[in-house]
């Protein structure tokens, strides 16, 4: 038997989650089965924990999307994978590129996640991890990374040296988009309710930092710092609730990465704007394993490591829950198994 947690059916809160025990997976053909070494959480498990994620969790789930660890068997008909190599899981399974195939499944909800000691998976939903990442770098960027780099990189234009790129908050997705952009030789704004946050990002190469507290009309600030000129992308955490504030500060034939739904289901985002500006609007789901595999070849050449706020045993999986529902934090949460 092996150790794991799992999301009871209609989870409504942190009491919801429990620790049990469940058979060890055992590789089919296809499969490869990997001794997890780290987990990290995103917004979408809170979400999920509190009943507002938009898949229902119709029977005990194993939480957590991303994950890393090192193969221990394969299937008879496996040819991408041996044991002993190091890997983590792409966030859906099993997209690999170009257009998402009706079947494919998140990981986490509504399949069986990573919070688990041993994961099975088919050998098409594993990606390789260099040596320059540790397990828990490589939990980290499954769906926050490959997110953050749809964003940038593979919607619209991508991202280029020169340009100006505005991060909505200090979370998974926002620290992973400053240091991509920053890595591709552009500028980053960030924003966030914490003074103290906006420091330590700037630290973390971002140029400048709106306090959206103390300047509700934040997109007048971002506006200044581009001398009225507009950014060229905005990393949109926010949704509805910030969206026409994002509209506002995108310049000329620049995109808005929509993401999240960090600000709440209340706003008005008039897109009339954008026609003016040239300026285009995309919708962000994650992404096909390709785009994980691009951003970890772009994480390894440039040495990039993951922002990870704090790390968590096995054990402590309750409090790193707690922890991400906080708010308390910046970039990402892992926890070790």
């Amino acid at each position: 038997m092996m150790k794991v947690y799992e999301f009871k059916t209609g989870i409504t809160d942190l009491d919801g989650l429990r620790r049990s025990e469940r058979p060890e997976p055992k590789p089919g053909p296809s499969d490869v089965l990997v001794r997890i070494r780290a987990t990290s959480l995103n917004y979408r498990d809170h979400a999920i924990v509190v009943g507002t994620y938009r898949t229902k969790i119709e029977r005990d789930t194993i939480p957590l999307s991303d994950g890393a660890g090192e193969v221990l068997a394969v299937g008879a008909s496996v040819t991408r994978f041996k044991p002993g190599d190091r890997v983590a899981a792409s966030f859906f399974q099993v997209w690999i590129d170009g257009s998402p195939p009706k079947q494919r499944g998140a990981l986490g909800a509504p399949l069986d996640g990573m919070l688990a000691e041993y994961v099975a998976l088919h050998e098409e939903g594993w990606v390789a991890i260099p040596k320059s990442l540790s397990f828990e770098d490589a939990a980290t960027l499954p769906c926050a990374g490959a997110t953050a780099w749809n964003g940038l990189m593979r919607s619209g234009t991508p991202i280029k040296p020169g340009d100006t790129v505005l991060c909505l908050g200090t979370g998974g997705v926002a620290m992973l988009a400053l240091q991509f952009a920053r890595a591709a030789g552009a500028r980053v704004i960030v924003t966030s309710s914490s003074d103290a946050k906006i420091e330590r990002v700037r630290g973390l190469g971002a140029s400048d930092g709106v306090n959206y507290r103390t300047h509700p009309d934040w997109e007048k600030e971002v506006l200044k710092l581009t001398g009225g000129r507009g950014v060229d992308c905005v990393i949109e955490n926010g949704g509805i609730g910030t969206l026409a504030r994002s509209f506002q500060c995108i310049g000329y034939s620049g995109k808005i990465a929509l993401i999240g739904v960090l600000a709440g289901p209340q706003g008005n985002a008039n897109p009339h704007d954008l026609m003016f500006k040239n300026a285009s609007l995309h919708g962000i789901g994650v992404g096909p394993r390709s785009s994980l595999e691009q951003l970890i070849q772009a994480v390894d050449v440039n040495q990039i490591k993951p922002v990870i706020d704090k790390v968590f045993s096995f054990d402590q999986a309750a409090d790193a829950f707690r922890h991400q529902s906080s708010g308390n934090f910046i970039g990402k949460i892992v926890i070790t198994i």
